[in-house]
């Protein structure tokens, strides 16, 4: 497997542990105790923005492996890096209320497509040459 892969993995893990760090400190300064996910809109975004980076995280890390490993992982690392930096610009976008984060989510949306097509592309061509 390509070690960009594997760099991708754990930055995607990093990026999880931080978004995790920082809903506990929201937690703190809004006085929000667990298991409670609702509170002052400064709480809720950056507990949505973790939700939402743990859901598009499961489905990013299969496509990501299957596209390295049925298909050309130096460009699935490319798409997996578009993903990341578009996570990483859509969590700083959701927790600023003046800041839209449409671009990012479709940049994001469009890497993962991206990596599905590859692994699908891989896996077809895999399949048919037995």
């Amino acid at each position: 497997m390509h070690p960009l892969i594997g760099l991708i993995t754990l930055l995607t893990v990093l990026l999880l542990m931080v978004l995790m760090a920082l809903v506990g400190r929201a937690r703190g300064q809004h006085n929000v105790k667990a298991p409670a996910t609702t509170g002052p809109e400064g709480f809720e975004r950056c507990f949505r923005v973790q939700m939402n980076t743990q859901e598009s995280a499961l489905m990013f890390l299969p496509a990501l492996w299957t596209a390295a490993a049925f298909s050309l992982p130096w460009l699935a690392a490319v798409f997996g890096a578009v993903w990341l930096l578009a996570r990483v610009w859509y969590a700083a976008a959701y927790l600023d209320p003046a800041k839209s984060r449409a671009a990012p989510f479709a940049l994001s949306v469009l890497a993962l497509l991206a990596l599905v097509g590859q692994g699908l592309w891989g896996l077809g061509w895999t399949l048919a040459l037995g």
